[in-house]
This record gives structure tokens, sequence and C-alpha cells, in this order.
């Protein structure tokens, strides 16, 4: 079950890492696994950016087979490539802020601040990405091994204000 890179052949489809459609003609990323629940198999489809940031591995790999001209494949490739340096990178889903404060940090165990920012986690597991908690922006560069995570939290947090964009930055900068 070779993985393929290929346009979008209807815009039907949605990434599996940001939620949206991916419109016709454009390149995307497919991954396929054995079909759980029948015979043959299942594609989860990415933007090709998304597929950099939540499944790095297995999208250099493809690019490695792949024979065929595709634009951007350097930036997508060092995107990937800097995502696989750090392991917990490609957990991040995005940011938002604590609606109460029950949550619990999953680096340091205190407890989200109603209104702070939070780091939303995800895991990938059996084909599916599944909630992982939150983490605080100011545990960020220890639970992530890295403080440059900027990019991937706004990549995966698009409907934010731009004052919303510029607290975020604020708060992962002072964390």
């Amino acid at each position: 079950m070779p993985n393929v890179i290929e346009a979008a052949s209807s815009g039907r489809a949605k990434c599996r890492g940001c939620g949206q459609s991916i419109a016709r003609g454009v390149l995307r990323f497919g991954e396929k696994f054995p079909n759980p629940f029948a015979e043959g198999e299942l594609t989860l489809w990415f933007h090709l950016q998304c597929a950099a940031y939540k499944r790095p591995e297995p999208l250099l790999q493809t690019l490695e087979e792949a024979t065929e001209i595709i634009p951007d494949r350097e930036s997508v490739e060092a995107l990937a490539r800097r995502t696989l340096l750090h392991r917990r990178l490609p957990r991040i889903d995005g940011a938002e802020r604590a609606p109460s404060g029950v949550a619990k940090c999953r680096h340091c165990r205190e407890p989200i601040e109603r209104g702070s920012w939070r780091i939303r986690l995800v895991f990938f597991e059996e084909g599916m990405f599944n909630a992982g908690g939150f983490v605080h922006t100011r545990c960020r560069e220890v639970y992530f091994e890295t403080p440059d995570i900027l990019e991937h939290v706004l990549h995966f947090t698009p409907n934010l204000t731009e004052d919303e964009r510029n607290e975020l930055r604020e708060s992962l900068h002072t964390g």
C-alpha cells in the first residue's frame, strides 16, 4: 500500500490534519492503511503542509519515492524534517483559551487557569487523531523540547482574529 501525492480530483476530501476541504486540483498527500471495517484499504488525505506538520515521516518517505514535479517540494521537505527533529511537535493541534480551570497541563500537571492560552494536543493512533490534552504556553519549551512552535500552533488555529493572534504570540513569547 504505497502512499501517494496527487492532485485532488473533486474537492470533497477533508484534510485529516486541519479539517478543511482540500480544493480540487491542489496537491495532497494520501496515507494508506488497511481498512479496519472491510476489505481493501483506507486513505487519509492531508494538505502537503499539514502532512509535514502531522505525519512528517511517511510524507518524507513518499517524497523520496516521488518522481513527479512537486511545487515547493524543498520547503515541504524542510518543514517535515524540522518537525521530525522534535518527537512531540506532530501532537500540536492549535491553541485556545481555557474555558474553565479544570484541565491540567500534560507537562507540569498543574491546572490551566480559565481564560489563559493553552496548546491542544492530539495523538495519532491506529489511523486516527485522538485528543491528548493540553499544555500551558509556559511549559511549551520543555514539553516540545524547542521554543520554536509558533508556526505550528498558528497553522492549526486559523480562525483567530488578528488581536487574538497577537495575544497568542505574546503568550508563547513570554510563556
